[in-house]
């Protein structure tokens, strides 16, 4: 048998919680058609019209409220939820995908 391994996968997450990367993050997430299950011109319309012009402005400060030293809170519990497993599974590989 060859090398088992673990991914993790969750949705992301922004690089920092300034307003550009949140809104980069959230572009990305919600023109993927499995988050918004709508046809892709109403879905770039509500994207980029509507919710890239202001919710990242809106969301970014509370990004800032919960930020971690090492990072987003979400990246870093998964990077230690992979660390711990594969401290205890031992030969078998853990990544983090996101």
């Amino acid at each position: 048998m060859g090398k088992q391994g673990v991914l993790l996968i969750n949705v992301g997450t922004p690089d920092d919680c300034s307003v550009d990367s949140v809104k980069d993050y959230l572009r990305e997430f919600l023109l993927d058609p499995d988050v918004i299950d709508i046809p892709a011109p109403l879905r770039h319309l509500l994207v980029r019209g509507i919710i890239l012009r202001t919710r990242p402005k809106k969301i970014a400060p509370r990004y800032s409220e919960i930020w971690m030293e090492e990072g987003s809170p979400l990246r870093v519990y998964t990077q230690r939820m992979a660390d711990a497993l594969k401290e205890n599974l031992g030969d078998v590989e853990c990544q983090v995908g996101m």
